[in-house]
């Protein structure tokens, strides 16, 4: 099956030409088996068919002896936080994140609420291939509902801000939950500052009202209906509601890179200690990191690399460019609403406009582009780029980073789709543009795409 694509860090594929009911029930099974039978949170996005899904994973999870705790639609990081405060065996978002509406997925949890790491991924992949073990009729498992699964996630986002001094500055809000799952805790999260809220798309049905990624291109709407409210920020959610893009009080995007930079600012101004991104995440939250005397990390592109290295520095703040914030306070999962809480935390005490706090941040232009290419072709790849650029300093290792002292470039497989990612990033966008179409230009030629 083309269209499935299996890795440590879940399954994704084409629903119903690639996604099966039979191969997601397996799946569960497998999951359920490594987690000994024991009590695993479910959750899924609004996506249509999620409701199919849901049937697959809690037959092939009950078949395995697991307790499963149904939490009905829910965020990514609801469900992360909800495993680990009711100290279960794991969980299962049921979401395909960014991806078109054709498509779903299966993001398996660790009992820490976050998502597996390497081993615990190499692990529950032997369980996979060696195939579950099922239960006779006297050790099957059950499944209940969990009412109100938002309070907990709810509380321990309001813990990390001073409500009050939200409350008082009565920030206008839109909101662009685009019918995904954010739609159910991202408004009352606002109110409950005491924001105006303008919510787009609060049906949570995954009919999506445009492109599921939060790109310029696909908020428009959102832009545009900053300005009519004159709205003090635009917040565009994912549909598992795990990344943030931002629009400011002018209605402009000023995208998912400068979403965990306006954290670390904000964060690292009043406590110290590390902070973790990826190898694909923007220099500015670098730079931002230099400014409040930090230590800085990065790790390889995917979210259990981060959790890894945020854990192995004790790192107060991690995150990926893709508009994705760790906080491990509330749970080791990326989380729209702890971004949401920490930029109108800081809007209030910094008492300026959001366009005015951006334009006080390092300046850089950072320019991602893809194409479609075989993940066994990447590697060539790399190895063209490598050997047309000999001057920059190259990290391997997660296909291929090149950094020169004003830019940088790296090309990598998608961990999700059968793409290669290609970023560049310089404080010129003349520079960063005409460097990643060269690292295009040149890859293509390489794998003959």
């Amino acid at each position: 099956m083309a269209e499935r694509i299996l890795s440590i860090s879940g399954l994704r594929g084409l629903v119903g030409d690639g996604l099966d009911v039979e191969y997601v029930t397996r799946f569960a099974a497998a999951f359920g088996t490594y987690s000994g039978g024991g009590t695993i949170v479910l959750a899924r996005d609004g996506r249509g068919s999620g409701e199919l899904l849901r049937h697959s994973v809690i037959a092939g999870l009950i078949a395995t002896g697991c307790r499963v705790v149904d939490l009905g639609i829910a965020s990514t990081p609801t469900c992360g936080v909800m495993v680990q405060a009711l100290q279960a065996a794991g969980g299962i978002e049921i979401t395909a994140s960014h991806n078109p509406i054709e498509w779903n997925g299966l993001k398996p949890f660790s009992p820490a609420g976050s998502v597996l790491d390497a081993a615990q991924g190499q692990a529950f992949l032997k369980v996979l291939e060696a195939g579950p073990k099922y239960k006779i009729w006297s050790g099957l498992g059950t499944c209940e509902p969990y009412p109100n699964p938002f309070e907990t996630h709810l509380q321990r986002v309001l813990k990390l801000v001073n409500p009050r001094a939200i409350q008082a500055k009565k920030f206008k809000v839109v909101l662009d939950c685009n019918r995904g799952s954010g739609s159910l805790l991202g408004p009352r999260l606002l109110a409950e500052l005491g924001c105006e809220v303008i919510v787009m798309g609060e049906v949570p049905d995954g009919q999506f009202e445009h492109p599921a990624e939060p790109l310029k291109q696909n908020l428009v709407s959102l832009m545009d209906r900053v300005l009519v409210e004159k709205a003090d920020v635009g917040f565009a959610q994912d549909p598992d509601a795990d990344r943030l893009a931002i629009v400011d009080n002018t209605g402009r995007y000023i995208g998912e890179e400068l979403t965990l930079a306006l954290c670390a600012d904000h964060v690292l101004a009043t406590r110290k200690g590390p902070v973790v991104v990826n190898g694909s995440t923007s220099r500015v939250t670098a730079d931002l990191a230099a400014k409040h005397s930090c230590e800085f990390h990065r790790s390889h592109v995917g979210e259990a690399n981060v959790v890894a290295k945020m854990k192995s520095v004790n790192a107060v703040l991690g995150g990926e460019g893709n508009g994705g914030v760790i906080e491990p306070q509330v749970g080791y999962v990326r989380d729209s609403y702890v971004s949401m809480a920490y930029v109108l935390d800081a809007l209030a005490q910094k008492n300026v406009p959001l366009n005015a706090w951006v334009d006080s941040l390092p300046q850089y232009t950072i320019v991602k582009d893809k194409f479609t290419c075989p993940r066994e072709r990447v590697d060539a790849a790399c190895s063209a780029l490598l050997a047309a650029w000999p001057d920059a300093t190259a990290t391997a290792g997660d296909g291929l980073r090149l950094d020169w002292p004003d830019r940088w470039v790296q090309v990598r497989a998608s961990n999700t789709e059968p793409i290669i990612r290609v970023i560049a990033e310089a404080p010129d966008a003349t520079v960063a543009t005409t460097l990643c179409q060269q690292a295009i230009e040149l890859a293509r030629r390489v794998v003959g795409m």
